[in-house]
């Protein structure tokens, strides 16, 4: 987690006084050191690649950012530990508000469904880098799969969601839900 102490792996701040209501165009491409320490913080065996084409409009003290975010690179599997391939390729659509008065711009903020993604700014900068940083680490696969996954689970004992059999007070709901039980 980047934090306060930690400068973020792929920083590209945008001065707040740059940002208007004509879109502010940025086009970023990681470099090799930049993949090599996003791979680390977002445990990715490797990053090859990792592209953004972002907007960013300033709405009075909100900057809305949209774009999109391509990656490709290596996950290791959960299962196994074995190379798995990805390749993204998302729309960004995220908002940075001013930092809560009096607030912690570490606290947890609670959005509706139908609110954007929000990250915070201090008034003075915002950091598309970053905020394609995050994207990226949201759009990876949180549980990758190699093609020996289900095998090497079985072996060790996990079984699937579709070989869970319900006990107790819930034996039968399964039933009555699909129409077979009394009801």
């Amino acid at each position: 987690m980047v934090g306060p102490e930690t400068p973020p792996e792929f920083s590209h701040p945008v001065k707040f006084g740059e940002l208007g209501s004509r879109p502010y165009e940025a086009a970023l491409e990681a470099d090799e050191a930049e993949r090599t320490a996003l791979a680390a913080r977002f445990d990715c065996l490797s990053l090859d690649t990792l592209t953004a084409d972002l907007e960013a409009v300033r709405e009075g003290d909100v900057v809305r950012v949209t774009g999109g975010l391509a990656a490709k690179g290596t996950q290791a599997c959960i299962a196994t530990g074995d190379p798995v391939p990805f390749a993204i390729d998302e729309p960004i659509e995220l908002l940075f508000v001013p930092v809560p008065k009096g607030g912690d711009p570490e606290e947890e903020v609670e959005l509706a469904e139908d609110e954007l993604d929000s990250l915070f700014h201090d008034g003075r900068t915002v950091d598309l880098g970053e905020a394609a940083a995050q994207s990226f680490g949201l759009a990876l696969d949180p549980y990758p799969r190699s093609e020996g996954a289900a095998e090497a689970l079985a072996e060790a004992g996990v079984i699937g969601e579709d070989e869970v059999e319900p006990k107790g007070a819930l034996s039968g709901l399964k039933a009555m839900l699909e129409g077979k039980g009394k009801g």
